[in-house]
């Protein structure tokens, strides 16, 4: 496995790096067991569409780490964005917000998930990622602001549309939601882009 200093970089420069999804209540011998099926650079938990306490998150992070894998945590809801930095104390590397449409969604996000001078997320947590041997403030501030990955999923046609506005420094990367994007497609039969592809290509033009 790829040293995990280097999952932005790596991602930002367009390499390709391989997740895989683990339940939360996962004990260290299931996710051995998960990560022995191929070369993964991290794990995803989500929290949108399963049951999660801040405890909990905290375990699985540190079992993780053991295991030499980060942790990338897609949160419930858009509009607790202004809870990302207390999710990143309890241990991920990553945050995933789901069904992004709009500039200010992103903003409140980038705000909360970066130290000053970049963000305003408050400085604390002994379970954050990559804390060990970087006890002085700046130095770990400014650790995280260059390696921290923050990804805006994109599920609306709305969020399709909008995709030159959601791409603002800051964000790693704009991951997908072919599920309730093809919901919204449906909904819309008129709208010119009518597959999930036509959407990718749309956001890559």
């Amino acid at each position: 496995m790829a040293d995990q200093a280097s999952l932005k970089e790596r991602i930002v420069r367009g390499d390709t790096v391989i997740g895989v999804s683990a339940p939360l209540n996962a004990t260290k011998s299931e996710l051995e067991d998960i990560f022995s099926k191929d070369s993964y650079d991290f794990v995803n938990a989500d929290a949108q569409h399963s049951p999660y306490n801040e405890e909990r998150l905290v375990e699985f992070c540190e079992t993780a780490k053991e295991l030499g894998m980060p942790v990338q945590f897609r949160i419930k809801h858009t509009r607790q964005a202004y809870l990302v930095g207390n999710v990143l104390d309890l241990g991920p590397l990553g945050i995933e917000v789901p069904l992004v449409e709009d500039e200010s969604e992103v903003d409140e996000a980038l705000r909360w998930f970066y130290y000053p001078q970049v963000g305003g997320r408050s400085w604390g947590g002994a379970a954050r990622y990559g804390v060990e041997g970087r006890g002085d403030r700046l130095e770990y501030a400014d650790w995280w602001n260059a390696n921290g990955i923050l990804c805006m999923q994109i599920e609306t046609l709305r969020a399709v549309t909008n995709i030159r506005q959601l791409a603002k420094p800051g964000v790693t990367c704009l991951t997908w939601g072919p599920a309730d994007l093809n919901f919204d497609i449906e909904a819309h039969p008129h709208h010119p882009l009518q597959t999930v592809d036509d959407c990718v290509r749309h956001a890559l033009e």
